[in-house]
């Protein structure tokens, strides 16, 4: 068995296309929307709406984590445009998702990722597509279980749940032989971006889920410039698939 593993999309539609070849399934573990791309501030739904010159000052105060300051030009940008916030995004999420979804291959496993809109999913999801959340599934004769979403942080993006929602749907999936999510567990190394000079958030959950059930892998993306890129916690291999929109190369899996 061959399965392909990508993460953090971000709008990479040409190379998710062609994630699947030589697999016999890919496995997806969200971040499909691109709202502001941090290397390339010209793309993505923001500077779309708003020019790259504000694109430019945004990602300057979410770096510096001044995200009181960010809200606030993000208020005052909107308030110029004769449009609905929320209408607008969800047209281009639209968008953006139908161009995705339909490069996936058959078959695809996915889950959110914590710039996702969960309630859109059905509208684009084909039949070749199974989404999953807080559910597991059997492949090549493992148990392979998904968590999506992120936790609640400053920068508020649209699937970020609390502590214990996260923690019902870990516990939900039981004994797993592979745990899928977009966020990495709660280890220093894990989520620790280099390049945002920041600790991304990490599940607790997961990490005690980990050293709990003993799954032989453990995947997920989320953190785009990992201190650590992989690690073992016990007898799990802990591996960070990548930042597929930046690299459009899946992680593959072999057992």
């Amino acid at each position: 068995m061959r399965v392909h593993v990508v993460s953090d999309v971000h709008g990479n539609a040409g190379d998710l296309a062609k994630a699947g070849e030589g697999a016999d399934a890919l496995i997806c573990l969200g971040d499909l929307v691109l709202f502001l791309d941090y290397a390339d501030h010209s793309r993505g739904i923001f500077p779309d709406l708003f020019g790259t010159e504000n694109a430019d000052r945004l990602v300057e105060l979410r770096t510096a984590r001044r995200f009181d300051e960010a809200r606030d030009l993000g208020r005052r940008l909107w308030a110029g445009l004769d449009v609905d916030r929320d209408t607008a995004i969800e047209a281009a999420v639209r968008r953006q998702y139908a161009e995705l979804f339909a490069a996936f291959p058959t078959p695809t496993y996915a889950t959110y990722g914590n710039v996702d809109i969960p309630r859109l999913w059905p509208d684009f999801a084909g039949p070749g597509t199974t989404v999953l959340d807080g559910e597991r599934i059997e492949l090549g004769g493992l148990t392979v279980g998904f968590v999506g979403g992120g936790l609640r942080t400053p920068m508020r993006t649209p699937y970020e749940i609390s502590d214990e929602e996260y923690a019902a749907k870990v516990e939900a999936l039981g004994d797993v032989d592979i745990l899928c999510s977009h966020i990495p567990p709660d280890v220093p190394d894990l989520t620790y971006d280099t390049v945002a000079r920041r600790f991304e958030r990490g599940s607790r959950a997961l990490l005690d889920a980990i050293r709990r059930v003993r799954p032989r892998y453990a995947l997920f993306g989320h953190v785009h410039q990992p201190l650590a890129r992989r690690m073992r916690i016990g007898s799990t291999e802990c591996v960070n698939v990548g930042h597929f929109a930046s690299t459009g190369r899946p992680f593959a899996l072999e057992w």
